[in-house]
């Protein structure tokens, strides 16, 4: 796998993508003859031998912690979330839904079991998950040794650029509440108002310098950067450790995925928490039909926003 400033090879998407809007459209091709919904995977876990204090309870949480529980943790797929609370999987379900929230509340959701969920990655398909969609796309496609990967640049670390505040941390330190980055972040609100006056400098990111500066693949609203990228190199779960853009401990799927020949284009937008794989109806069959990928095959004009799961309305929504 290696860097292409030729983002060229690119376009043929930009032109089957609406050029405004952030609809389905303007990030799903348009022009395939089926296309299907791969869900990303949700996790749960639930403390042996007790229960999650409420939320607010920190006397609660403060006895649960001292007991230092063991956790049980899973993977599960969205139609066991669908069962654990009550509603209805389908080609269209949004997350929330599944789960009765009506907004963007903070806390996990639990179940009348005691488990506690974690929602899925937005932009991201796990590797074992990819790997198992990759295994279809190697086999519907003529060039299976030769195709490209576009990795958005917005990913925090990844590219370098031009910065007059201090330099930044990688996606995993902000996630796991690093105490290094907290007291960086500390500082950098004392100097918020130095660092208007500061000359800005190049911090560099995980991709080299060269990459960080170099041409990118221009789909609306967002930039990628290209990189040759054979389809079976994704059917082994282990691609995280061969990607140029891992920093060794948390690593970003590609945003999309194509071979040279064209027959498909895999989407892993950054705000869907589903990934879209458009191509021919026997390839979409088969990644629909494999016990190991939950999958739905969706229109071409299927609606994913908020608002769009009408079968797990609540009642006078």
């Amino acid at each position: 796998m290696e860097w292409t400033s030729n983002v060229a090879a690119g376009e043929w998407i930009r032109e089957r993508l609406d050029p405004e809007g952030l609809t389905f459209r303007s990030f799903v091709p348009r022009g395939f003859p089926a296309y299907a919904r791969v869900f990303h995977p949700a996790h749960r876990e639930r403390p042996v031998g007790l229960t999650w204090p409420a939320a607010d309870d920190r006397d609660g949480w403060d006895r649960f912690l001292a007991e230092r529980p063991e956790v049980d943790t899973e993977r599960v797929t969205w139609r066991q979330v669908a069962d654990a609370f009550g509603t209805t999987m389908h080609e269209l379900a949004q997350w929330h839904r599944l789960v009765h929230r009506s907004g963007p509340e903070t806390g996990e959701p639990r179940d009348a079991d005691g488990w506690r969920y974690a929602e899925p990655d937005e932009g991201r398909l796990e590797p074992e998950a990819l790997a198992a969609v990759a295994r279809h796309l190697a086999a519907h496609t003529a060039t299976p040794g030769d195709g490209f990967a576009a990795l958005w640049e917005g990913w925090g670390g990844v590219v370098g650029g031009m910065s007059s505040g201090a330099p930044s941390t990688s996606l995993l330190a902000r996630e796991a509440g690093d105490p290094h980055h907290q007291a960086m972040l500390g500082a950098s609100m004392r100097d918020a108002f130095n660092n208007v006056l500061r000359r800005p400098k190049w911090r560099s990111g995980i991709l080299s310098d060269e990459i960080s500066r170099g041409p990118r693949l221009e789909l609306p609203q967002r930039g990628h950067v290209l990189f040759h990228a054979a389809p079976r190199e994704w059917t082994d779960p282990s691609w995280p450790e061969r990607v140029p853009w891992s920093d060794g401990e948390w690593t970003q799927s590609p945003s999309l995925i194509w071979p040279e020949g064209r027959e498909w284009v895999l989407v892993s937008e950054i705000d869907f928490d589903s990934t879209i794989v458009c191509g021919s109806a026997e390839l979409i069959r088969a990644i629909c039909t494999d016990p190991e990928i939950e999958a739905h095959a969706i229109r071409a004009d299927a609606d994913l926003t908020w608002d769009a799961d009408d079968l797990n309305r609540p009642t006078g929504a």
